[in-house]
């Protein structure tokens, strides 16, 4: 079987575990409600500044919650049938595209939660969810490669953050500058640098974890 087909049945099994048990979206819906909840009762108005810095911590923490369990909850035992079966690129690949997808539903039902209680300051819809995309990829690819690292260790959570963040900084930053961009907070003079700077390192970040992965698998 090859790679792109191991990958399918891999991502297949993800989404009926997650149909199963629906843990991870179960999660991600309580963490929204509360936050935007804390958001509405703590500010009586939200400019939009304010808006696009909550927004995207709200995102990135989330994201840590959520993604952490992508190796997390894999016992000793699947991971060596896994091991027999399965090429590592391909269970990568597959976590990776379904943790895209998890941080894409997280990043929308954020922005839902805090236009209805907040309102909604956001101007160009376009770039403003080409940004969310870009920043699921990336926040996707670094958040899984690290909980590859970190269940490793016996604090998985403590050397998943200690690992992640001084990577997910150069992405956070660009967001944060793009996403100010679709509020029109700046203007768009560098849109396109800061936009293949983005896609540069959401590239360099998956070629990465696609040649070091393999080694990771063998330990």
């Amino acid at each position: 079987m090859s790679v792109l087909a191991q990958t399918l049945v891999l991502l297949r099994k993800e989404l009926l575990l997650e149909w199963r048990g629906k843990y991870a979206l179960s999660g991600i819906l309580l963490y929204v409600l509360s936050t935007v909840f804390v958001v509405y009762i703590s500010f009586i108005r939200v400019e939009a500044t304010v808006w696009n810095t909550l927004y995207w911590i709200i995102v990135l923490f989330a994201g840590v919650n959520a993604v952490l369990k992508s190796f997390v909850q894999e016992t000793g035992r699947r991971q060596l049938y896994y091991y027999s079966l399965a090429h590592p690129i391909a269970v990568l690949l597959a976590k990776v595209v379904y943790n895209v997808g998890l941080l894409g539903v997280l990043s929308l039902l954020t922005w839902l939660g805090m236009a209805l209680v907040t309102g909604n300051p956001v101007q160009d819809y376009g770039l403003f969810l080409g940004t969310l995309a870009l920043g699921a990829l990336g926040f996707s690819i670094t958040f899984t490669f690290v909980s590859a690292i970190a269940v490793k260790t016996a604090q998985s959570a403590t050397i998943m953050a200690i690992l992640s963040f001084p990577v997910i900084i150069p992405i956070l930053l660009l967001l944060v500058k793009m996403s100010a961009t679709a509020l029109e907070l700046i203007d768009r003079q560098g849109l396109g640098g800061d936009v293949g700077l983005l896609v540069g390192i959401d590239l360099l970040l998956l070629g990465l974890s696609l040649i070091l992965y393999p080694f990771l698998w063998r330990d």
